[in-house]
């Protein structure tokens, strides 16, 4: 059983819904953002533009959401400033700096410059997260991406905050030009990125699922693998989307719910089409029909099949945190 700061307990309950499951949408992408606007030319999308996009999305699907994921530069105050993200609708920040350096087969997650956890902190949002590209099998780069997040972990401990951590694997050597091949591995990497992540003082694990559904198919084996993956996870964790299709999408997460997650954290599943529309009226018409549906059919999976993140940790709705007559001296 782990036993949880009031801070902590206090964010993972404005992320959640009132039964405990994460049913997250993410909006924070930037890089990846850019290039869905302008494919030809994504540095010439302005700030404004940017702007643009993240006040339609949060204002036209926060509302089915247990809380959102925003980027500082873009969409964190923009948002709250313009009055569009819900006072009942949690809210996660990231922390990392858009992509990576090192080069695409030796990835350094890099935080952001003139970005803390105190600052996220003290903007009123609910939880941290960062997103790290991670290859266990990479020992040296694995070490100091770790010793990173384990100083996260601690600044998250310090300001009381829940900490989300996404890790992304990535194909090298032989895999880059076979997908079949880093598909093969990459159930192997999954899960050991849960030990090696979890093993820290985190919170929640946002993670890929484990397999690729394109080679891959019997339900079973898919459940069982999820099974492994949370045995592989100390803390709650949820499914991201990766930017596969939606119907791909709700498959994973009712997959992975039966196997233990906690929900999902979806973003361009849900909402990648809206980008390709150039009209604002229209994108907002189809975020608020199509994107809403959407987030309602996984908000359904989820309350069906997702274990409460209490759960996961031992815990029950009625008693989170034991608290004495004096709690508020020692906090």
């Amino acid at each position: 059983m782990k036993r949880l700061s009031i801070g902590k307990l206090r964010g993972l309950q404005q992320i959640a819904n009132p039964d405990g499951i994460f049913t997250m949408c993410a909006m924070d992408h930037r890089g990846s953002l850019r290039s869905m606007i302008d494919e030809e030319n994504p540095q010439e999308v302005n700030y404004e533009e940017m702007v643009e996009h993240k006040l339609e999305l949060c204002s036209s699907l926060a509302k089915y959401t247990s809380a959102v994921l925003l980027d500082p530069i873009f969409g964190a105050a923009q948002c709250i400033g313009h009055d569009v993200l819900p006072k009942t609708t949690g809210l996660l920040v990231s922390i990392e700096a858009s992509g990576y350096g090192g080069g695409k087969e030796y990835r350094i997650t890099e935080l952001l410059g003139k970005w803390n956890v105190e600052k996220i902190k003290r903007m009123g949002a609910s939880a941290v997260k960062l997103l790290v590209y991670y290859r266990p099998d990479l020992e040296e780069l694995a070490s100091k991406l770790l010793n990173m997040l384990n100083m996260i972990a601690m600044e998250c401990i310090k300001y009381d905050l829940p900490f989300l951590v996404e890790p992304l694997s990535y194909p090298i050597g032989n895999e880059v030009d076979n997908p079949a091949q880093f598909a093969a591995v990459k159930e192997q990497l999954v899960l050991q990125a849960a030990r090696d992540i979890t093993a820290l003082p985190i919170d929640v694990l946002k993670t890929e699922f484990p397999a690729d559904l394109h080679y891959k198919r019997n339900k079973p084996e898919l459940v069982d693998l999820c099974r492994q993956l949370d045995m592989s996870s100390q803390v709650p964790w949820v499914v991201l989307s990766a930017g596969v299709d939606f119907e791909l999408f709700c498959q994973e997460v009712e997959i992975a719910c039966r196997g233990g997650a906690s929900g999902f954290l979806g973003g361009r599943a849900i909402w990648q089409e809206a980008i390709d529309i150039d009209d604002a009226q229209e994108r907002v018409h189809f975020l608020s029909t199509v994107g809403a549906d959407r987030l309602k059919r996984l908000n359904e999976i989820a309350s069906k099949y997702a274990v409460p993140w209490y759960k996961k940790l031992g815990l029950t709705s009625q008693e989170l945190a034991y608290t004495s007559a004096g709690w508020y001296r020692e906090y």
